[in-house]
């Protein structure tokens, strides 16, 4: 029995399921639609597709040792957070008990492809840029390649465990989030939710800022 990967396994699932940016964005749109949840969802798996190849390349180590790219990741990201925060606090102001229907017009109608592509790009933008992700699997993946053993088939394989964790838990967050529809997009509830994930999302943005002048 392969030991680190049973070790990696652990760390890569509680890294997927801890609360933060990419949760509060898959929550936020799920209760609009479980359709944008779902898109949400996928869009995350996505980013963190982006971040695992990255690393599994050797290009993270290129953002890492060049000080101005990471800045300019960590500015953008911060900057999105923000902007994704804000809306949610705004919309937690302006939301109605009507809002909460808005989502469901038939499958294929324009407006839902639209919102679809809208909650796919905002989950991939959110863990996308991420900076301190390329970070993390760029020091982590290494330490989980037993000695002797070629490194890119193995990195690959914890890359992919990684994303198909991913593909798993955030959709049924969103499919959670819609089953529990009834009750949590009763208006206030629904307020609740959405200022609790603007909340969060605007703090998150904001310590990367922080990070960024500080650093």
């Amino acid at each position: 029995m392969d030991g680190q990967l049973i070790a990696f396994t652990g760390i890569a699932a509680g890294m997927v399921t801890m609360p933060g940016a990419d949760f509060a964005v898959v929550v936020r749109n799920a209760l609009d639609s479980r359709r944008a949840g779902v898109a949400t969802a996928v869009g995350v798996a996505g980013g963190l597709l982006v971040h695992t190849a990255l690393a599994v390349a050797g290009l993270a180590a290129v953002l890492v040792a060049v000080p101005a790219l990471f800045g300019a990741v960590q500015l953008l990201g911060g900057v999105y957070l923000l902007y994704l925060g804000v809306g949610a606090l705004i919309a937690a102001v302006r939301r109605t008990g009507a809002h909460a229907d808005s989502a469901t017009g038939p499958a294929d109608c324009p407006a839902a492809l639209l919102d679809t592509a809208r909650s796919l790009r905002q989950g991939f933008l959110t863990n996308a840029l991420n900076p301190k992700a390329p970070v993390l699997f760029l020091s982590l993946l290494p330490q989980f390649v037993p000695a002797g053993e070629p490194a890119l088939p193995r990195t690959l394989l914890l890359a992919t465990m990684v994303v198909a964790m991913a593909l798993v838990w955030f959709p049924a967050v969103a499919l959670l989030v819609d089953r529990l529809g009834n009750w949590l997009r009763l208006p206030r509830v629904t307020r609740a939710l959405e200022a609790t994930t603007g909340a969060l999302l605007t703090a998150l943005g904001g310590v990367l800022l922080i990070e960024l002048v500080l650093a």
